[in-house]
């Protein structure tokens, strides 16, 4: 349970991290932003396939492909109902923000776009904690820390819009730290679901991978191909899918 702690702590204070280092980069370019965006779609990717699906295909049983299909489609089907549910904006940068004329509004498309990155982090938590349940100590901790790698660059690229519409340095990091809050609360949720009943891990595990498909796929990958980098955006993301893949093989 310490180590659960441990962990829960540590992915959520990469966002702060990322916030702290976006200080020093208040005006990131679309480019820079779209390559560190990409190699954390890359890092969630690999931790999503070989992390979560796979392990789920071997814990599934005699209908472990119908588990893990399963498991997958419900959730990215909950995260979909989400973004439906809880008003939010996908896509926001330091330019948009800059040229919108209305004080009050650029400063709620800036509220809408932190919630939606507060929405996922919830998914990514549960993923962490949901990896403890495999009994895998290495396993979960690159699983976990895969996560925490791809919340630093996300939590540098929030910290340019809020700056941007004004918000102060104090309260800008508090809301960054609270994203990351939420994601300490999703690992919880993650590990104490799978030990109150085993018998949910397999599909837990695919749900969870699900839900970081889901956005990778939904949203990562086509913004960080929306502004004329793709091919730097590409090679991020098979580096950050590389880079996850040689700490699964080695530590894990």
């Amino acid at each position: 349970m310490t180590m659960v702690f441990l962990t829960a702590l540590g992915v959520g204070s990469a966002t702060v991290i990322g916030a702290l280092i976006g200080f020093a980069f208040k005006h990131l370019s679309h480019r820079f932003s779209d390559l560190i965006l990409s190699f954390a779609a890359g890092v969630m990717l690999c931790a999503a396939v070989f992390g979560l699906v796979e392990p789920s295909l071997s814990y599934g049983g005699r209908f472990s492909v119908l588990v893990t299909v399963a498991g997958v489609f419900s959730g990215a089907l909950i995260l979909n109902l989400m973004d439906k549910l809880v008003p939010h904006l996908h896509k926001l940068s330091g330019v948009e923000i800059e040229d919108h004329p209305g004080k009050n509004e650029k400063l709620s498309k800036v509220l809408l776009f932190v919630m939606a990155i507060a929405i996922h982090n919830l998914p990514e938590g549960i993923a962490a904690g949901v990896g403890f349940g495999t009994e895998n100590m290495a396993e979960a901790l690159v699983i976990a820390g895969g996560i925490a790698l791809q919340n630093i660059p996300e939590g540098m690229v929030i910290i340019t819009p809020m700056l941007a519409a004004g918000i102060s340095r104090s309260r800008t990091l508090l809301i960054a730290a609270m994203t990351g809050v939420v994601e300490v609360v999703g690992t919880f949720l993650g590990y104490f679901a799978v030990s109150f009943s085993g018998s949910i891990l397999p599909f837990a595990l695919a749900f969870a991978g699900g839900t970081m498909l889901y956005v990778i796929s939904d949203e990562m990958i086509p913004e960080t191909h929306a502004h004329g980098g793709e091919r730097g955006s590409t090679y991020a993301l098979l580096f950050g899918f590389c880079l996850m893949l040689m700490m699964d093989y080695y530590i894990g």
